[in-house]
C-alpha cells in the first residue's frame, strides 16, 4: 500500500489542504456507514499527525528544524523581562544592537534595550563606564520618541537605582508607572527607590502591585528582599528559594541562588550560605557576588587561605568598593597591616572611580571612614547622604559615624531608628544592633547595652571578622547584670532616679522587641505569606547537588 507523502501543519494554522482529488460530500443528511468510518479514521489520523507536530521541533519553511535561539535573542529576552542575563549573552547583545543603530539611529526602541544591556553589564561587572553609556542611549531613546516612552522612563529608573540615585529613580519610576501602570519591570526599581529613601509605606504599596502584576520568579526574589527588611526572614528564605526552583535560566538561577546565600549568612548558618554561594558560582561562573560571598563564609568557618583566594578572584572580576573593604578587614584580623591599607586605599580609588561614571558609593566610604580613616569626615559625608537618601541603611551608618567621632547622644538617635518599626525599622541584622550596642554601652546605658550586644551575636556570631570579637570583648568588660535584691519598703525615696532607670529599662526592652520581631506588620498594606492559616515554607531546603532554594547595604 503506498502511503501518502503529506508535510506537518504548523499549529495554529488551520487544517490542512487535502492532498490528492476530492470527492464530493454526499448531499443528504445521512452518511452511510462506510463513510462514518472513513470519517472516524481521518479523525484518528489527525489526532496521532498532531500529537506528532506537536513533539517535533519547530521546522522553517524547508522542512528543516529551526535553531534554538542565540546569544542575542537571548539577552534580549532576559532584559525586556527583567531578569538577570548571561554576560557573553549581554555582550553579544551590546554588539549587535550599536551595529544596528550605526545604520538605523531612529530606532528608539534599540536605544532603549541598548541603554538597559549598558546598565546590566555594569551591574553584573562593577565596570562603571557603562553607566554614563546606558545613559546616553536611554536620553536618544526619549529624543527620538519623546512622547509614549515607557520603555526608555522604565530604563533610566534602573539607571538611577543602580547607580543608588533613588531621588532619581523614584520619578523616572513614577513616570514610567504613570504611563504604562501594568509594565510590571519599573516596579523593582521603585521599590529600591523607595527604600532608599525610607519610605517604607510605599515600598509596600509597590510590592502589592508588582505581586498583583506578576507572580514568576523575578518578582518572587523582590518579595524575598522586602520580606528580608520586615524581619520576616522564613518568608523571604521560602520566596526565593521559590525564584531559584522557577529560574528559566542558569544565569537568573545563579543570582537568586547568591540572594539565598546572603539570607542564610545574616542569619548566622555559615554552612548553608556556602552551600548556596557555590551552587551559583557553579551555576553560572559569572556571578561574581557569589564569589564574595564565599570568601565571607570561609573567613568566619576559619578557611583563610581559601577565603582570601575567593576574596581576590572576585576583586579582579568584579571590583566593586564593598568587597575591598572586606578584603581589607579580613587582612587586618590576620595581623597583615601593608595587605589591609592596600585594599583600604583600593576602597577610596574605587569610590572616587564609580563617582565619576555617577555611582553613590558613599555609604561604603562613610562606613570605611568611621572604623578605619576619619570618622569627622565619615560624618560629613554620611550627613549629606542622610539628606538625599534617609533609609535605614544610612541613619545606621551615621549613627556609628557619630560615635566615632564622639558625638554618642546624636548618634543613639540615628541607632534607635533602625529599630523603629514606624521609620521600617525592622531588619534582623547584626551590624545594626552591634552598633546600637557599643553607643549604649559608650553612654554608661549597661542594661540595654549588654542586651543589644548579645542578640548581635545570636543573629550571626560571625557578622564581620573584627567586630564581632569586639562585641565579645565590649560584653565581656560589662560582665554580668547585678543581682537585684528585694525593695526595702522602710525607706522612703522620691523615686525619681529610680523612675528614671525604669522608664530607660521600658524604652529598651521596647527596642528589644522591635530587634526581635520577625513578624509584626506595622503600618502596612502588605499581607504577611502564611499569616492567614498557612504555614510558610521552610526556609533552609535540604542541600542538594542542584539546590533550589539578597547584600547588606554597605558589608
Amino acid at each position: 500500500m503506498e502511503i501518502e507523502q503529506r508535510q506537518p501543519v504548523p499549529a495554529g494554522s488551520g487544517p490542512a489542504e487535502p492532498v490528492g482529488p476530492q470527492s464530493p460530500e454526499p448531499s443528504g443528511p445521512r452518511r452511510s456507514p462506510l463513510t462514518r468510518r472513513a470519517l472516524i479514521g481521518a479523525v484518528a489520523g489527525c489526532a496521532v499527525l498532531g500529537g506528532l507536530v506537536v513533539l517535533l521541533p519547530s521546522l522553517g519553511p524547508d522542512g528543516a528544524a529551526r535553531p534554538a535561539p542565540g546569544p542575542v535573542a537571548r539577552a534580549v529576552t532576559a532584559v525586556g523581562s527583567g531578569v538577570p542575563a548571561a554576560l557573553p549573552d549581554l555582550e553579544a547583545l551590546i554588539d549587535d544592537h550599536e551595529g544596528h543603530l550605526r545604520a538605523h539611529p531612529r530606532d528608539d526602541r534599540s536605544w532603549a534595550v541598548l541603554g538597559v544591556a549598558y546598565t546590566e553589564r555594569a551591574r553584573r561587572t562593577a565596570v562603571a563606564a557603562y553607566y554614563p553609556k546606558a545613559e546616553k542611549a536611554l536620553r536618544t531613546s526619549l529624543r527620538v520618541r519623546p512622547k509614549a516612552n515607557a520603555e526608555a522612563l522604565d530604563g533610566l529608573a534602573g539607571l538611577a537605582a543602580a547607580r543608588r540615585d533613588f531621588r532619581a529613580a523614584k520619578e523616572w519610576g513614577e513616570a514610567a508607572v504613570k504611563l504604562a501602570p501594568r509594565r510590571w519591570t519599573t516596579y523593582p526599581s521603585l521599590i529600591d527607590a523607595y527604600t532608599g529613601l525610607g519610605d517604607y509605606k510605599a515600598t509596600r504599596r509597590a510590592l502589592d502591585k508588582l505581586l498583583g502584576l506578576r507572580s514568576g520568579p523575578a518578582a518572587r526574589a523582590v518579595a524575598s528582599r522586602v520580606y528580608q527588611d520586615r524581619g520576616w526572614r522564613e518568608d523571604a528564605a521560602a520566596a526565593i528559594s521559590d525564584a531559584a526552583a522557577g529560574a528559566a535560566t542558569p544565569s537568573e538561577r545563579a543570582v537568586f541562588l547568591q540572594q539565598a546565600g546572603d539570607l542564610a549568612w545574616e542569619r548566622g548558618d555559615l554552612q548553608e550560605s556556602l552551600h548556596y554561594y557555590r551552587a551559583a558560582v557553579n551555576t553560572d561562573a559569572d556571578e561574581h557576588g557569589a564569589l564574595a560571598g564565599q570568601g565571607r563564609a570561609l573567613a568566619a568557618l576559619g578557611r583563610t587561605s581559601e577565603a582570601l583566594r575567593a576574596y581576590r578572584a572576585a576583586l579582579a572580576k568584579r571590583p566593586a568598593p564593598r568587597y575591598a573593604l572586606e578584603l581589607g578587614e579580613l587582612y587586618e584580623k590576620l595581623g597583615l597591616g601593608g595587605a589591609a591599607r592596600a585594599q583600604y586605599d583600593l576602597v577610596r580609588e574605587l569610590v572616587q572611580r564609580d563617582a565619576v561614571a555617577g555611582v553613590d558609593d558613599e555609604l561604603v566610604l562613610g562606613l570605611f571612614e568611621a572604623d578605619h580613616g576619619d570618622p569627622q569626615a565619615a560624618v560629613r559625608t554620611l550627613r549629606v547622604e542622610w539628606r538625599r537618601h534617609p533609609g535605614i541603611a544610612v541613619a545606621d551608618a551615621l549613627g556609628w559615624a557619630l560615635h566615632r567621632a564622639g558625638n554618642n547622644g546624636e548618634a543613639l538617635k540615628f541607632a534607635e531608628r533602625t529599630m523603629d518599626k514606624e521609620h521600617g525599622g525592622e531588619v534582623r541584622s547584626a551590624l545594626y544592633v552591634y552598633h546600637r550596642g557599643q553607643i549604649e554601652r559608650e553612654l554608661g546605658r549597661s542594661g540595654p547595652a549588654r542586651r543589644h550586644l548579645a542578640e548581635a551575636l545570636r543573629i550571626n556570631p560571625n557578622f564581620s571578622p573584627l567586630l564581632a570579637s569586639a562585641a565579645r570583648e565590649a560584653l565581656a568588660a560589662l560582665g554580668e547584670p547585678p543581682a537585684e535584691g528585694l525593695p526595702d519598703l522602710s525607706e522612703e525615696s522620691d523615686g525619681s532616679e529610680e523612675s528614671g532607670e525604669t522608664g530607660e529599662t521600658e524604652r529598651s526592652g521596647q527596642s528589644e522587641e522591635a530587634v526581635g520581631s520577625t513578624g509584626a506588620a506595622g503600618s502596612s498594606s502588605s499581607p504577611r505569606p502564611g499569616s492567614a492559616g498557612t504555614a510558610a515554607p521552610s526556609a533552609a531546603p535540604e542541600p542538594a547537588s542542584a539546590p533550589a532554594p539578597r547584600p547588606s547595604a554597605a558589608r
